[in-house]
């Protein structure tokens, strides 16, 4: 990873197929959270991931943490641009999705995830260490201990970080307008 920090694309090419196996989990963790019938596939949304990180250059990845992170990450915005460019609304028409509940239910629909990642979004440009905290725990699936490490904090405050971040998200999501069918 740091040889590929450094801006060596062949060490890209020895790393992918040691940490392919993770970035599948990564992916289907993200697929989980979209709907039945999605076009895109976890082997997809993996080689799309690639593609994005090729392109990354001279990062300086921490560590393997930092490096799933930032996978998990583009994940993310892949599915977020894939669903804006199926034309969802913003919202869905009265369709709450909470945290909790979206890590809970494995088809919860584009249109909540396109209405999460404006939420995230929003709580980036407040406080953008609590969204690292959200996109650590919600999306790449990291521990409290993993995420603490990764941003070089204590487990107390990934702690209340995640817990402000949840109930900050939920009062967003249900208070939001919502545009009626």
């Amino acid at each position: 990873m740091q040889a590929w920090g450094r801006g060596e694309m062949a060490a890209l090419d020895r790393l992918l197929p040691l940490v392919h196996g993770e970035l599948r989990r990564l992916a289907g963790r993200h697929m989980r959270h979209e709907r039945v019938g999605h076009t895109l596939q976890a082997s997809a949304l993996v080689n799309e991931a690639y593609l994005r990180l090729i392109e990354v250059k001279q990062v300086p990845w921490q560590n393997r943490v930092h490096f799933f992170a930032m996978a998990s990450r583009l994940m993310r915005r892949i599915l977020v641009d894939a669903a804006r460019a199926k034309g969802y609304q913003k919202r869905d028409g009265g369709l709450k999705v909470s945290l909790d509940e979206a890590v809970a239910v494995a088809d919860t629909p584009s249109q909540n995830f396109v209405a999460l990642d404006d939420a995230l979004n929003a709580l980036e440009a407040i406080d953008p260490r609590k969204c690292q905290v959200v996109e650590m725990r919600f999306f790449a699936g990291m521990s409290l201990e993993e995420t603490a490490e990764a941003l070089h904090l204590s487990v107390g405050t990934i702690k209340r970080d995640w817990r402000l971040a949840k109930a900050w998200l939920a009062r967003e999501l249900d208070d939001s307008p919502r545009d009626n069918p």
